[in-house]
């Protein structure tokens, strides 16, 4: 099995844990979260031991070691991305699972349990569809960037609310929005599966000043992220530059 084929089958497999969960009708809320967060994060790391017992795994949910910050390959996992969302019964929240080989997003799948989809760069998707008119920009239902409403203004985009990062990231994959900008915080679980998968798609990934995305760090804060039509990425860049020049 590649790499690529094992992230989409882990992905998938901790969705059907998490959906297996969700359904068992033992927890609510918080609790429910909590719970899905602990089962497919153990699930994950069995797999990927299993399967690749000499590589690192960097996961939102388990004790951070160190010494992978000296490996080439290192999986970087969220078990359950947008946890708020699948603990309210919601839809839009993924699993994330990702390879990094020095530093660069090779290998991943973003799997969506709750709609049947799963986005993965063993057989990665080709955006459909043309470039809305306006541009379609997809932000956070509950916390929207500043930043992210300032560049939608300039560029006249329509604001489209979503659940969890990968859900957003891969809106844009399949052609349903053409701009997810995030500016205030995230980490590389949150992004690095999504922007292996929007990469091996023909999309535009980078951080929001244009330069790439580098994982692995020492610490772990991957705090801003572009994934765009390739077509805009330009003119996003630019518009971005002059919101944050404005703001000065």
């Amino acid at each position: 099995m590649t790499d690529a084929e094992l992230a989409r089958a882990v992905a998938d497999e901790a969705g059907q844990l998490l959906l297996a969960i969700r359904a068992r009708g033992d927890a609510a809320g918080k609790a429910l979260g909590v719970a899905g967060d602990r089962e497919a994060n153990a699930l994950i790391f069995d797999r990927l031991r299993a399967a690749r017992p000499d590589d690192f795994i960097l996961s939102e949910e388990s004790l951070d070691d160190r010494a992978r910050c000296a490996a080439s390959r290192v999986w970087i996992v969220d078990p359950l991305d947008g946890t708020r969302e699948y603990a309210e019964g919601l839809d839009d929240w993924a699993v994330h699972v990702a390879l990094a080989v020095d530093g660069r997003p090779r290998d991943g799948a973003v799997a969506v349990p709750a709609l049947g989809v799963t986005h993965a760069t063993d057989a990665p998707p080709r955006c459909a569809g043309t470039i809305g008119m306006p541009p379609r920009m997809v932000v956070s239902r509950t916390r929207c960037p500043d930043l992210a409403t300032r560049v939608g203004a300039a560029m006249g985009t329509q604001m489209i609310g979503m659940g969890s990062a990968g859900v957003k990231a891969m809106a844009v994959v399949d052609g349903r929005a053409d701009i997810y900008l995030h500016d205030g915080g995230q980490y590389e679980w949150d992004n690095c599966a999504p922007a292996a998968v929007a990469l091996a798609a023909g999309l535009h990934a980078s951080r929001i000043d244009g330069t790439p995305l580098v994982y692995n760090c020492e610490h772990p804060l991957l705090p801003d992220l572009l994934i765009c039509r390739s077509e805009l990425a330009q003119a996003t860049l630019a518009a971005i530059a002059a919101a944050q020049a404005a703001c000065k």
